[in-house]
């Protein structure tokens, strides 16, 4: 295992034994919607379904097409601010 793969599981573990990453979750929720993103999102699979047809579409061949699409369409302020949370909490973290 390399070490950043090392690092983002020793973080995410603490994230979940803290209760912090259901509350960030929450805030990623909220913050989407807030923004429209799940309108967007709505609206693009709505149209992959319509492009290549109701019988022709898979779940899994939605979800390949949509993810990048759904990726990219994040506000670059939303992805800041749970950074930033992530940050402090880890900051928090470590005086403790």
């Amino acid at each position: 295992m390399s070490k950043e793969t090392q690092m983002r599981a020793a973080v995410n573990q603490k994230l979940v034994e803290m209760g912090e990453r259901e509350r960030l979750k929450e805030l990623l929720r909220a913050k989407l919607a807030e923004c429209g993103w799940r309108d967007e999102l709505k609206a693009h699979c709505k149209d992959v379904i319509k492009e290549k047809g109701l019988e022709h579409v898979t779940v899994e061949d939605l979800v390949t097409e949509v993810t990048p699409k759904g990726r990219a369409l994040v506000p670059d302020s939303v992805k800041k601010e749970l950074l930033q949370r992530i940050c402090a909490f880890l900051a928090q973290q470590s005086t403790l």
